[in-house]
């Protein structure tokens, strides 16, 4: 069982209790995502930056997230943000081995079968390791000593 008490008004005083089941697990939650949530939880019981980091200190000792990050959640938070999710990022592909150009290379390589994988890489504009990849794993050829 969790108790958590909040701050004692002179008016009301908030007791919450909740049961063991209701609380995400970590294999729920990785690491950050926990922190914010309860970085979030601290911001709407009005802790200061400074009480919520400390908090999460103790709570989490050497994984907890840095002091900027902390800073930076808590003002996104008190801003009025509401979902813990970190924003999109653009990404470029993470593999040049697309089939677009799969097919480039292997049409480069059927009118000219002399070039090289540097020539081909220069073409191409594919790194050099990609290119060989591509032409060993897709087209099934190795170099040829000659």
């Amino acid at each position: 069982m969790w108790l958590l008490n909040n701050r004692t008004d002179a008016a009301t005083s908030l007791n919450i209790t909740v049961s063991d089941d209701t609380i995400p697990t970590l294999s729920s939650l990785d690491k950050p995502m926990e922190q914010r949530v309860n970085l979030k939880f601290l911001v709407k019981l009005e802790k200061t930056f400074t009480e919520a980091y400390a908090m999460l200190r103790e709570m989490y000792g050497n994984e907890c997230l840095s002091r900027t990050q902390v800073f930076e959640w808590f003002k996104w938070f008190k801003e009025g943000r509401e979902t813990t999710e970190d924003d999109p990022r653009p990404r470029r592909p993470s593999t040049s081995k697309v089939d677009e150009n799969i097919e480039k290379n292997g049409k480069l390589i059927r009118e000219d079968r002399r070039l090289s994988v540097r020539g081909l890489a220069e073409i191409t504009g594919i790194d050099k390791e990609c290119v060989r990849q591509i032409l060993h794993e897709s087209f099934k050829m190795r170099k040829a000593w000659v």
